[in-house]
């Protein structure tokens, strides 16, 4: 189900991405320029990339090296992977912890976006956004792994 939410937001961040960055070179030819469109285009790009992030993770679609891990016996492989799940979830339990902590700090809340003026803790919640969704698909990624039916 999240994974499903996260494709269709992609889906939707990339159109409004390819719309505002088209309506700003549209209207800079006119000479009228979109102030704003160079900033929330950046705002999106981020949104998407911890979105499609959080997506390889689900599919484990991200490059790794498995010159070691192939040439192991598959009942070691499989504590090797489980392994890996778990250190994994540590660093993103660690991220986690230091992202709300700095987004919840006061030199956040002050903050504004240089050109629409926007609160920066709204672009900077991606971050747990992000990482959240990632270790949900990693617990599910670890029960795979732990059932042995992780493929590889």
């Amino acid at each position: 189900m999240i994974a499903s939410f996260e494709k269709k937001l992609a889906i939707i961040l990339m159109f409004a991405m390819a719309v505002i960055v088209s309506l700003a070179v549209i209207f800079r030819t006119v000479n009228v320029p979109l102030f704003w469109a160079g900033e929330v285009s950046i705002f999106l790009l981020i949104y998407i990339t911890f979105i499609g992030g959080s997506l390889g993770l689900k599919y484990k679609t991200q490059a790794s090296v498995t010159l070691l891990t192939d040439l192991l016996p598959s009942t070691i492989n499989k504590a090797v992977s489980v392994l890996a799940h778990i250190l994994m979830l540590i660093f993103m339990a660690i991220l986690l912890f230091y992202c709300f902590k700095w987004i919840s700090s006061p030199s956040v809340a002050i903050q504004k976006s240089s050109a629409i003026l926007l609160p920066m803790w709204i672009p900077y919640s991606i971050l747990p956004i992000g990482l959240l969704f990632a270790s949900i698909h990693l617990v599910s990624n670890l029960l795979d792994a732990a059932k042995g039916s992780e493929a590889k």
